[in-house]
């Protein structure tokens, strides 16, 4: 039997220091409530991001926006647009000419167009 009892050991002494105090809450304002609510019931709106964007905390703007919405204060907007979403079904081919359909109109290009131009083309064929 070893004899661990009388070896050297070393001991760590800790210390500690007084634990901060919390931040007091934020009294936020009905108006902005009501403004961060209202972007979030955008469609499309990213809730999580409007509310880092203005220093709450997401899970704080979801009880805002759910209050509001069980109250019936406010609802959210039509999720439609007023233009039909369609698919398409694509093909993989490979060819130096890219055929985009945009509606009816056909935008072909090629290789040697340089992204610029081609954002500029299919802006004007959305506004047509």
């Amino acid at each position: 039997m070893s004899d661990t009892v009388n070896q050297p050991r070393a001991f760590e002494i800790l210390t500690a220091e007084a634990v901060k105090k919390r931040r007091p809450p934020r009294d936020w304002s009905d108006d902005v409530k009501a403004r961060l609510v209202a972007e979030t019931l955008v469609p499309g709106a990213n809730v999580s991001s409007i509310a880092r964007s203005a220093g709450v905390d997401p899970s704080q703007l979801y009880g805002w926006r759910r209050k509001a919405l069980s109250s019936g204060a406010v609802t959210p907007l039509p999720e439609t647009t007023g233009s039909e979403v369609r698919f398409a079904r694509v093909e993989p081919v490979a060819s130096p000419v890219v055929e985009i359909v945009i509606g009816g109109i056909l935008v072909r290009a090629g290789d040697d167009v340089s992204p610029e131009h081609l954002a500029k083309v299919l802006r004007a064929v959305r506004l047509a």
